[in-house]
């Protein structure tokens, strides 16, 4: 039961309440309390018992829990319902008509004080501004979420700390993002708060940081755990995350048959529960092992699958994402011109603030293709522009292959001692493959 306002508060609700429906205070009150004692309770100089309460809200044609707390009848369930619609809007790609009807839910349930109701809405505006690309927006609603749940045992509060993640992830900003990830790991796995939504949530999110830091054991890690905890958990489009996150980690081990049925099982299941951008993502990340695996004529058709349905969902920064992979299967394809033009239209859409790691990688294909074409002062810049963004973001997995690009480039133009720099920083970047320097990996959820 929600709590009880305050007696003064109560008194003006039946006051007011009373007058509306044109009752004398002796009306009210008969046959079992007096005139005075309505008097003294609208004064608010007594508390009602419940039996008071419930008497009054007979005879004034009203629910027990809107006399006590203000809040009309079935509110909480009626608000639970248009979450729930909201949350089928977004999925169906429209972030923007979600964020409107969260923004009205979101003012409801604080009018009235509904904290689970105003957490979910909080959460859901956070989905639709990383759906759209306005990270700053994602912080501050997940940063209020985390707020409102602040007294919440911690598995409540994962969903709303991973949201705050991976806009901070987006935004260029790895290794903060694995710091919050990892310490809300470490304290649910030593503090015996083994919820395996909670977990299969961190650990699937964690992946793709990892991956971009050249962390690859503690990613495989990572995935292992999330593969071993998706049987516990009743949420189909958590383990469709899930599958599509794990993805990633069999694809840099080889295993791309793995790859390929894991991410099938992660679209059929966004298929069935109708999640748009999320299917979206699995045609993405299919179009990437394609083009691992060498097979750029499907890498080529599921990158555009994923670009289109994007485009029309408006999520700006992934569809802009996409295109840069998509670029670099047209460059591979011998369509470099295409490619140029397509990686030009996006760049406007990243910055070292926004996508940094795809906005580096737009600015590294830019440089081999000005290389190809001879135009090695556009290379070099571009090569430059992109080892800036990925040092930045810490993203240690790509900045190697960077360095040596850049130093070959510096060599063949004369520049010797800048290559041997150049190639210096690379080294310093595969000195420990597989770790970070963020210290001890998080303790150890039980599997046995």
């Amino acid at each position: 039961m929600a709590k009880r306002d305050d007696p003064e508060t109560i008194g003006r609700r039946v006051q007011q309440l009373r007058r509306e429906r044109g009752l004398t205070q002796r009306q009210l009150a008969e046959p079992v309390y007096t005139p005075a004692y309505i008097s003294t309770l609208e004064s608010g100089r007594v508390r009602p018992s419940d039996e008071a309460l419930r008497h009054l809200a007979g005879r004034l044609g009203v629910a027990f829990d809107e006399l006590a707390t203000g809040r009309p009848a079935h509110l909480a369930t009626d608000l639970r319902l248009r979450l729930t619609g909201a949350q089928r809007t977004l999925a169906t790609g429209d972030a923007e008509e979600a964020a409107r009807q969260y923004a009205a839910l979101l003012a409801e349930a604080e009018t009235h004080g509904l904290t689970d109701a105003r957490y979910t809405a909080l959460l859901g505006l956070g989905e639709c501004a990383l759906d759209t690309g306005d990270l700053g927006a994602a912080r501050r609603h997940f940063e209020h979420a985390e707020q409102a749940l602040a007294d919440a045992p911690l598995p409540a509060r994962v969903p709303a700390l991973r949201g705050r993640a991976v806009a901070h992830y987006l935004a260029g900003e790895l290794r903060y993002a694995v710091y919050l990830l990892e310490t809300a790991l470490d304290e649910l796995n030593r503090g015996g708060l083994h919820d395996p939504d909670a977990l299969l949530l961190l650990y699937a999110s964690v992946i793709g940081p990892y991956m971009d830091m050249g962390a690859h054991a503690r990613a495989a890690q990572a995935a292992e755990f999330a593969l071993a905890l998706a049987p516990r958990s009743d949420d189909p489009a958590l383990v469709a995350r899930m599958h599509r996150s794990v993805a990633r980690t069999l694809l840099a081990e080889g295993r791309i048959a793995e790859a390929d049925a894991s991410l099938a099982k992660a679209a059929e299941l966004y298929r069935q529960l109708q999640i748009r951008t999320e299917l979206a993502n699995c045609h993405w990340m299919r179009g990437y092992v394609h083009a691992q695996n060498g097979d750029l004529e499907h890498a080529e058709s599921e990158l555009r699958a994923a670009q289109a349905m994007l485009s029309a969902q408006r999520a700006a920064l992934y569809s802009s994402q996409v295109a840069v992979e998509l670029a670099d299967v047209l460059h591979r394809r011998g369509k470099s011109e295409e490619a140029a033009a397509l990686l030009h239209d996006v760049l406007g859409d990243l910055s070292s603030e926004r996508g940094a790691v795809h906005a580096a990688a737009a600015h590294r294909l830019l440089g081999r293709i000005a290389e190809s074409a001879r135009d090695t002062d556009s290379a070099e810049e571009h090569y430059v522009r992109a080892l800036s963004l990925l040092e930045r973001a810490g993203a240690a997995g790509d900045l190697a292959d960077l360095c040596r690009l850049l130093g070959d480039l510096l060599r063949r133009t004369g520049r010797v001692e800048a290559a041997l720099d150049a190639y210096r920083t690379g080294l310093g970047h595969r000195t420990a493959p597989g770790t970070t320097t963020l210290g001890p990996a998080p303790a150890q959820p039980p599997l046995g």
